[in-house]
């Protein structure tokens, strides 16, 4: 099981824009990788959409936000384009790197938030027990606003 404090695996899988994404290559970044079961369902879509419309206040704090389900490219296409959704949504059909992230569950992907720091090590990990429940941006931007309070004092 991963946990806060360790270093993110690291993985490549193809984003909605054909290219590779890996992980490793945005060293020097933080990272907010968001594993949800699937594009166009009601909770993910509402996830997905909240997290655009707090895409400034991410930003503003450095984190870039990266989607990651079972779903194919094609599918992330049309999702990301029909909710313009101004992050790169990876496609994980193996469900591999959400194994990785103890995000894989019986039925599929769980849903679950991890923070990458600009090192590479994991600074924030949930999981939802339900993936009818979701992290809210609001929370999200809480916990990485602690994070870095806890890194100038």
């Amino acid at each position: 099981m991963l946990k806060v404090n360790e270093r993110a695996p690291d993985f490549v899988l193809q984003g909605d824009n054909g290219e590779d994404y890996r992980l490793s290559d945005h060293a020097g970044e933080r990272v907010l990788l968001v594993f949800y079961p699937g594009d166009n369902t009601p909770v993910c879509t509402a996830q997905l959409c909240e997290y655009r419309d707090g895409i400034e206040e991410f930003a503003g704090l450095g984190v870039s936000v990266v989607g990651i389900s079972s779903d194919g490219m094609e599918s992330h296409q049309k999702f990301r384009a029909k909710h313009n959704l101004p992050f790169t949504l990876l496609s994980d059909p193996g469900l591999e790197v959400a194994k990785l992230y103890a995000s894989k569950g019986a039925l599929g992907m769980k849903r679950s938030v991890f923070l990458v720091d600009e090192e590479g090590v994991v600074r924030y990990a949930h999981i939802e027990a339900l993936a009818i429940f979701r992290r809210k941006s609001k929370e999200l931007l809480e916990v990485i606003r602690g994070l870095d309070g806890e890194s100038t004092s």
